[in-house]
């Protein structure tokens, strides 16, 4: 049989259809793993957390984690690893200073919502809560200086490193 032939006889369709599935596979096999990963790398919220409360340019950290947080025991009874969002507040309740650490994040993504498998931050003064009277925003916990994350999957030590040159 000629290649010709041999073309003419092949059903294209089926094979991209399989190409496709192959692709789609492979995709779901990788999201398998990075969840695998995940779950196994539950640590990265904590090792950024214990390191933002022991930075001494920080302030607070507000992690349910921590023992001292407000609704550590509920967090406790409700969650296995206490979740990868978690809030600090830089020395001095600056709103620039929050920007400039914001603006200084090379690893964390700037986003207003923090769900995903990336590592976000948001500047909630400036960006969620920006139509709340600064008054009213201080009463709830949300000051000026607030910066929200959300730890993904990344690396533990280059999240760390990434905050320790934007904070400086």
């Amino acid at each position: 049989m000629g290649m010709i032939a041999l073309l003419t006889t092949l059903d294209w369709k089926s094979m991209l259809l399989t190409a496709h599935q192959v692709f789609i596979r492979l995709v779901m096999l990788e999201l398998k793993k990075a969840m695998k990963k995940t779950l196994k790398k539950c640590g990265p919220n904590l090792q950024v957390a214990e390191y933002l409360n022991q930075h001494p340019k920080i302030e607070k950290v507000y992690w349910p984690g921590f023992e001292n947080h407000p609704n550590h025991k509920v967090a406790k009874a409700q969650m296995k690893d206490f979740g990868g969002m978690l809030s600090f507040a830089p020395k001095g309740a600056d709103f620039n200073a929050a920007i400039k650490i914001i603006e200084n994040l090379k690893v964390f993504t700037l986003a207003e919502s923090l769900g995903g498998v990336e590592s976000l931050a948001g500047h909630p003064a400036s960006m969620t809560h920006a139509s709340i009277p600064k008054v009213e925003r201080e009463k709830s916990g949300v000051v000026d200086s607030l910066i929200r994350l959300s730890v993904g999957i990344e690396d533990a030590q280059d999240l760390i490193d990434d905050l320790e040159q934007a904070i400086g």
